[in-house]
């Protein structure tokens, strides 16, 4: 697929500014869209807007096709009348810079609970039409989440491997029993859902008309402890009779760990899958393009092959590499899809095989320019290596940000560095690393807010391997100013990535 020159800005809404103790879909969303057409910018890269669980993690989520209920705007609800003054009376203090998940759960879910409870009491007609329309519209994913969710409240939040056999294995009387004994729950449960689709469609629409496409974000794997695999077990590689994963996903020693990564996810069972032409995976497709314009495909080299633990090892050193069939799901995909709104996160372990699987469909690749400076001119993170059909960002959501990350260079990358970008500028490392991605021959640019704000390590989103205390990062509202956007402009257009009406 052919990209234009451009750029765009990457934040996830949980770092968005709010009373409310994690960034939402309120008026702090429509103010960022705003900065980004006022900047010249194109692109809004976001990660993945499930439900987390354990570790706050978008990449561990309840489902992969559900959104987060936190993201939900509570002040939306209360202009539709479902919430009042009164509920608003005793906000807690959150911490400004940090989203704080537990706190905000605390705060916000029994007051999606009381909207859910006036919504069923005093829904128009026109509502409840919509409502009902959209379970049906949602329903292959929508009525398993619901009622998985319902069971997990009901056993503690226990995972779904550890209840009762009947309900773990999916026995339909069980199952039916559950249906009619929470029946509330299930309501709940599916009108957050309405509630959130509502209110990101709203944000997709704004964004859209303003010119701004949005890049969503895929992880290859889904959750053990999900709606996913609890409903489709066989699309997984598990323990018939524990539920466990068989074989466990990561990664093999590489440059964020000594010891791989060992993410715990099971892998697929691509037998199966290639059996099914790839249905759940199409339909995965298919409902993310509900939500956003291009899809990021997370380690993207797993449709090439696969690194796969045996269950019970605790680091990622004793895996495997295993085929997958990368190269016929994608022609499956395109055949249901046309052209492929696709985008490919090909960094780690990456073979010729992997990049001929990403050029035979034309996916754009990911260079990172904190990984350029460590080595010597053939690194193909260094700007003049790069295609044209490439991504470039100074950092990602794994990565430190750029100031954190030049804090933390060895003297001899500082050097390294020096002899490519000549001194460090008056405005600092920051605008010099994004002044070079936005140079670059590479079509689209992605800049992590952080780095446009000139933030330390303390901003870092992610630490891979890192279980607790990720995803956390907010700005406050004053940050995001008319310097950065002023700066942000100018470059984006000196560098020929604005809209053409910028020209």
């Amino acid at each position: 697929m052919h990209f234009p020159r451009s750029s765009g800005v990457l934040l996830h809404p949980t770092s968005l500014p709010g009373r409310f103790g994690v960034g939402d879909l309120g008026s702090e969303a429509h103010r960022f869209i705003d900065f980004l057409v006022q900047s010249g910018q194109q692109w809004w890269q976001v990660l993945p807007l499930g439900p987390t669980g354990y570790g706050d993690s978008p990449y561990a989520c309840y489902s992969s096709l559900a959104g987060h209920p936190l993201l939900i705007n509570l002040e939306r609800l209360q202009e539709r009348g479902l919430l009042d003054d009164g509920d608003f009376a005793n906000v807690p203090e959150f911490h400004p810079d940090r989203a704080d998940y537990d706190r905000a759960y605390d705060f916000k879910m029994p007051l999606l609970r009381k909207a859910c409870e006036a919504f069923k009491a005093h829904a128009s007609d026109s509502e409840k039409e919509a409502f009902q329309q959209f379970c049906e519209k949602k329903a292959f994913w929508l009525d398993d989440y619901a009622l998985f969710m319902a069971i997990k409240s009901e056993q503690k939040s226990a995972s779904w491997h550890t209840w009762e056999p009947k309900l773990a294995k999916r026995d339909p009387e069980a199952l039916e029993q559950c249906r009619h004994r929470l029946s509330d729950e299930i309501f709940y449960q599916k009108y957050l859902q309405f509630e959130f689709f509502w209110q990101w469609a709203d944000i997709k629409r704004h964004t859209n008309d303003r010119g701004i496409s949005i890049i969503g974000d895929i992880p290859i794997y889904v959750a053990h402890d999900s709606a996913d695999v609890w409903a489709n077990p066989e699309n997984f590689k598990l323990d018939p009779e524990t539920g466990e994963p068989e074989l466990m996903a990561g990664v093999p020693p590489d440059y964020f760990s000594e010891t791989g990564q060992l993410w715990g996810n099971p892998v697929y069972d691509w037998d199966y899958l290639k059996q099914s032409n790839f249905k759940w995976w199409i339909q995965r497709f298919e409902a993310m393009l509900d939500l956003v314009n291009y899809i990021r495909i997370d380690h993207f080299r797993g449709f090439e092959a696969y690194w796969a633990v045996p269950h019970g090892e605790e680091t990622a050193i004793n895996g495997e590499w295993i085929k997958a069939p990368g190269k016929e799901f994608f022609e499956a995909l395109r055949q249901d899809l046309g052209n492929l709104p696709i985008l490919a996160e090909d960094l780690g372990t990456i073979t010729p095989e992997v990049e001929e699987l990403r050029d035979m469909f034309g996916f754009p690749g990911m260079k990172i320019l904190h990984f350029a400076f460590g080595s010597d001119p053939g690194n193909p993170y260094l700007p003049f290596n790069y295609q044209t059909n490439c991504m470039v960002y100074t950092g990602t959501h794994d990565n430190n940000t750029t100031i954190g990350w030049y804090e933390s260079l060895s003297e001899h990358e500082k050097t390294n560095l020096m002899d490519y970008v000549g001194c460090i500028s008056s405005d600092g490392i920051h605008w010099d690393m994004i002044r070079l991605a936005l140079s670059s021959v590479a079509a689209l640019c992605v800049l992590p807010m952080q780095d446009l704000m000139g933030l330390g390590a303390e901003a870092r989103m992610n630490v891979p391997s890192q279980a607790k205390g990720n995803w956390a990062w907010r700005y406050r509202p004053e940050m995001l100013n008319d310097d950065i956007r002023d700066r942000l402009s100018t470059l984006t257009r000196i560098f020929g990535r604005a809209p053409e009406h910028w020209q």
